[in-house]
């Protein structure tokens, strides 16, 4: 699978497994089929609630650990220092892994202004062995280049809110500037409505796929990891299968006009969201 690589050498691929609201002896097998299905990120957080189903899932696959990347994130009331350093540690053992791959700050949370603090736990985790590669979600350059100065750590990845109906055309060129990744949430905007686009519809009757396969392929061209959610085996499939679809430039191009100057999901703007 296409792979892309942050400032530090570290690398994704260009599709992983979103694990929001998979929970339990469900969750955990969909996450174990997933793995054997060829996946080899999976994405959880704090709070998802779902740290032990991920970890049962990637225990019971029959894929060596070495190659999988098991990614959590650091919840907003856990930002002070020594909150930091225990939701770390136990975010480890939810898990049941000896060391975090990829650990990233869920929000900035900008009101709370501890963001700084929470960044500095992960790099100490880092230097303990707990954590492998660190980096943030929803931040903004502001909030980057901040940590950076203070810390002087650069975020590895920046996991955002990304799909056609946002685009996020500067951030993404900003991180690509910076050999920060960025991961998309939500990369196919939970669908509904999205998937019915006709630009979308036309260029998947074009290459025989379908609009899901679309999108995903739109982030792929675009060097955006996209972690799509999919509980069942055909979905599972069908998404890595998307990773191998070229679009060209001017459908690429068609896809992106769709950005609305509206078109965050539920309005979260990391300069005013504060997440618990």
């Amino acid at each position: 699978m296409t792979r892309f690589t942050a400032h530090n050498g570290f690398q994704l691929p260009a599709i992983g497994l979103g694990t929001y609201a998979m929970w339990g002896d469900d969750g955990a097998d969909a996450v174990a089929a997933a793995i054997d299905a060829g996946y080899r990120l999976v994405d959880s957080a704090f709070n998802y609630e779902n740290e032990g189903s991920v970890g049962r899932g990637v225990a019971a696959s029959d894929v060596d650990r070495s190659e999988i990347i098991v990614t959590t994130k650091l919840p907003g009331r856990h930002h002070p220092t020594a909150k930091a350093r225990t939701s770390i540690e136990e975010s480890r053992s939810r898990l049941g892994v000896d060391t975090i791959d990829l650990h990233l700050i869920h929000w900035p949370n900008p009101g709370q202004d501890e963001y700084v603090q929470a960044w500095q736990a992960l790099v100490d985790a880092q230097q303990r062995g707990l954590v492998a590669q660190i980096g943030v979600s929803n931040f903004l350059p502001e909030h980057l280049e901040r940590i950076e100065r203070e810390t002087g750590v650069r975020p590895v990845v920046n996991q955002i809110e990304v799909h056609p109906y946002f685009p996020q055309a500067e951030q993404l060129a900003y991180h690509r500037e910076q050999g920060i990744i960025t991961e998309a949430w939500s990369p196919i905007a939970k669908a509904a409505d999205l998937l019915g686009e006709p630009v979308i519809t036309e260029v998947a009757a074009a290459h025989g796929i379908t609009p899901a396969q679309t999108v995903l392929a739109w982030h792929v061209a675009r060097e955006t990891v996209a972690i799509p959610k999919a509980s069942s085996a055909e979905h599972q499939r069908a998404n890595l299968a998307a990773a191998s679809v070229v679009l060209d430039p001017a459908e690429v191009e068609a896809i992106t006009a769709l950005g609305r100057p509206d078109g965050r999901l539920f309005g979260a703007d990391p300069r005013t969201h504060e997440e618990s």
